[in-house]
């Protein structure tokens, strides 16, 4: 870094990154007039990742020099998880029929192979894009992007900590990220508009869908109420004991496994994210939410849990684009290639699928978003065919976030094996 930052206070950082998504969202609401047409195009996701991009190209923040990243994917993130995954109903996920789970694993699948795919289709001609050596390597990077498109936002933050891609590259990641899921999301939320033609094509049937937004709509309103502050402080203290009980266990089985398993200890070996405190954080914060998901504690989800949580993940979202500088972009165009042949391999699959199981549209969308979107954007496609159906978006999102480290792991070790070869 050769000039240090215009605002190295934590705080002043931590004010301009909440000014940035305070911006966003009250921006984003608007109905009517230029913010309205603007968001037409450009989503709000992608906006919580640039401003505080623009603040780093302009040398007014740094990643280098604020633990707000720091605080926000240790205690933050993991909280966001707890919070997203307290009120997952694994019985209503597989009441929605198998159609509905296949479209999203068939999702997963995609993403897992689609990445060393485009890896071997693109080093046939350009060698360079796909290579790198040590913590530079390129397939470290993608892994991030595994970990966003199978879970999301979390699930790349745990692929960043656990492969230690050189973060200066990352913000070419991120881009990748986000220029190639929202061109996709963009399809898809043009498809809903031709969805019965879809439908009529793919020979659904979507006589499941219709009974689901009854119930959904019946659950959603027996539970949801006017919060108190009561049901904040519980809500949050669901949270954080779930964080701090995470990162004793997190401490504890990563310092036993590295001190007692050279298989775990050994950097260069597969099972070396095994010895990651990050992983182990992340993991049972997961295992805690759906655990609590058993409980009377999902009914917090009616005084507004995953909202919450969602407020913690752009947070997270926020610091993570304060590591971008936008000077760097370019330097690679050759990484979005990539991206896109990938995408196109999660589309083909999708699309493949849900014909030979004649699955309805709306499986195939929230299936794909809740793999590529995760829980910010699959809610968002799911209540675009209807309003009640955005919980669906959301369960789906949050298995998202169960399966989404350990497919991307698998993706991640693929891509090592075909950038070897």
């Amino acid at each position: 870094m050769e000039h240090p930052p215009l605002f190295t206070n934590d705080a002043i950082v931590f004010g301009l990154l909440m000014l940035a998504l305070g911006f966003v969202f009250y921006t984003e609401s608007k109905t009517e007039g230029f913010w309205a047409k603007f968001y037409k195009y450009i989503p709000g996701l992608l906006m919580c990742y640039m401003i505080p991009a623009i603040f780093n190209s302009f040398g007014w923040i740094s990643a280098d020099v604020t633990q707000t990243y720091f605080v926000a994917s240790r205690y933050l993130l993991p909280a966001s998880l707890v919070l997203l995954t307290i009120s997952i109903d694994l019985k209503a996920v597989f009441n929605l029929g198998w159609k509905a789970l296949v479209m999203f694993f068939t999702g997963t699948v995609g993403i897992i192979i689609g990445g060393p795919i485009a890896i071997l289709l693109i080093s046939t001609f350009s060698p360079e894009t796909v290579g790198g050596a040590g913590f530079d390597a390129v397939w470290r990077g993608l892994a991030t992007l595994a970990g966003s498109w199978i879970g999301g936002g979390a699930n790349q933050a745990a692929m960043l900590e656990i492969y230690e891609y050189n973060q200066e590259l990352y913000g070419g990641m991120v881009l990748v990220d986000i220029v190639v899921a929202n061109i996709w999301m963009a399809f898809l939320l043009l498809g809903i508009g031709k969805k019965t033609k879809i439908d009529k094509w793919l020979k659904a049937d979507n006589s499941a869908i219709d009974e689901l937004k009854q119930k959904v709509q019946a659950f959603t309103e027996k539970i949801t109420r006017n919060p108190t502050l009561t049901d904040y402080m519980m809500i949050l203290m669901f949270a954080f004991v779930a964080v701090g009980i995470a990162h004793f266990g997190a401490d504890h089985i990563s310092s036993y496994l590295n001190a007692n398993f050279e298989a775990v200890s050994d950097p260069k070996s597969p099972l070396s994210s095994f010895g990651s405190q990050f992983f182990w954080l992340i993991s049972i914060a997961t295992l805690i939410g759906i655990l609590l998901s058993f409980t009377k504690a999902k009914n917090y989800e009616g005084a507004g849990a995953s909202k919450i949580g969602s407020v913690f993940i752009y947070v997270l979202v926020a610091t993570i684009g304060m590591k971008m500088d936008l000077g760097k972009i370019f330097e690679n165009p050759g990484l979005i290639l990539i991206g896109l042949v990938w995408m196109v391999i999660h589309a083909g699959l999708l699309i493949l699928v849900a014909k030979l199981i004649k699955a309805p549209y709306f499986f195939l969308a929230v299936g794909s978003q809740a793999n590529v979107g995760g829980a910010a954007s699959a809610p968002v496609v799911a209540a675009a065919f209807h309003p009640s159906l955005a919980t669906v978006g959301a369960l789906l999102a949050v298995f998202g976030y169960v399966v989404g480290t350990y497919g991307a792991i698998l993706c991640a070790e693929l891509m090592r094996i075909a950038a070897a070869g």
